[in-house]
């Protein structure tokens, strides 16, 4: 979707993916296949390069270090980047920066987590996140009870305290190089409870309008902190007593910006590429309500990917389907997403749920 919102500008873009068959690979102007953590594939690829981006956080930033210190431009920055691969270091740099997060500690594996229970330094209940690799409800772990320990991660892990949440936000920033900032309206987040990972979203977000200001002002304080050009997706709580708590962040265009593409005056996709070519950014604002549903393979599906109920959901007013063309489904992966517009915000909600209902991956 970035290389398509690239494409409307005649710039030349080259794509580098481990996928033989990655979606962009039809899109773009050159495509390489290579490992994004090889450090010496990633140097091969951007050497030559006016300027590189991103749209997954695991990247070797050895490699990217290196295209930086040879005069390559690099957005999001190599430094900011390594900070974010690594949720511990990600928890520090809020504190150092007196950013809302949740408290947390870190441990090195399962034992020293319970250990830690053993000697009432950590108690249940509490979150245990993978301090690398983590992503799509990958490398976390909720402890409700004592019971839950068996699930426990064996890998360098930061635990933070179970926080009462009331909804979860997303608030997508956009920064350029030449320091200006501007930052779309919080949207609400709706979990698959089983996978843990985004199924929907609505925006704008059910919250006063105060928090809507709260919210964006955190978002804004979060990218002036990491000096971050690009887009930052900072996920946030809400709890009870109307508190933030930044959860954690992505430095790209995010699941949580799809809807712009619909229901916005500029895309997440745009709005990228204005910040890394240091361009005035564009109009935030929205222009209708608007919702996201996931399409995700089914349970119990593996295989090529069959697409069902597409021609209801096409008769739904102000439905979208974007199907990315990955050639293999399989149980909760993100195979597509369908935008929903309207102006009025409990008819949007209807017509995602209908989306929900009717369509399906199979294979």
């Amino acid at each position: 979707m970035l290389t398509q919102a690239a494409q409307t500008w005649h710039v030349h873009t080259s794509i580098m993916d481990p996928d033989p068959n990655a979606p962009a690979r039809a899109l773009c102007n050159e495509f390489t296949q290579g490992s994004l953590q090889d450090p010496d594939a990633v140097v091969a690829f951007g050497t030559g390069k006016d300027l590189l981006s991103i749209e997954i956080e695991n990247v070797s930033v050895e490699g990217l270090t290196t295209l930086q210190e040879r005069g390559v431009q690099i957005h999001p920055s190599p430094d900011a980047l390594q900070t974010i691969q690594d949720k511990g270091k990600q928890k520090e740099f809020y504190a150092s920066h007196n950013l809302p997060s949740a408290p947390f500690h870190l441990y090195e594996d399962k034992a020293s987590v319970l250990a830690a229970i053993d000697h009432a330094t950590l108690t249940v209940p509490f979150v245990q996140k993978a301090r690398r690799d983590g992503y799509d409800g990958r490398g976390v772990v909720v402890v409700r009870t004592r019971q839950d320990l068996d699930g426990l991660l064996d890998q360098p892990c930061l635990v933070e305290n179970l926080v009462e949440i009331r909804s979860e936000l997303s608030v997508i920033a956009a920064r350029n190089p030449s320091g200006q900032i501007s930052v779309f309206p919080p949207v609400e987040m709706v979990f698959n409870p089983e996978a843990n990972l985004v199924e929907m979203l609505v925006s704008p977000a059910s919250i006063t309008p105060s928090l809507q200001v709260k919210a964006r002002q955190l978002a804004t304080a979060t990218i002036e902190a990491f000096g971050l050009c690009g887009l930052l997706a900072v996920e946030m709580f809400l709890d009870p007593s109307e508190n933030l708590w930044i959860n954690e962040v992505a430095p790209r265009p995010h699941n949580s910006g799809h809807h712009t593409l619909a229901s916005t005056f500029t895309s997440q996709y745009e709005q990228h590429l204005r910040a890394i070519f240091d361009l005035p950014l564009g109009s935030t604002d929205s222009k209708v309500c608007a919702a996201m549903v996931n399409i995700l393979g089914a349970k119990g599906y593996e295989g090529t990917p069959v697409y069902e109920g597409v021609e209801e959901c096409l008769k739904i007013d102000g439905c979208s389907i974007h199907i990315y063309g990955k050639q293999q489904t399989r149980p909760f992966r993100k195979m597509g997403h369908a935008t929903l517009i309207d102006q009025d915000q409990v008819r949007v909600l209807e017509k995602a749920h209908r989306v929900q209902e009717k369509l399906k991956v199979t294979s």
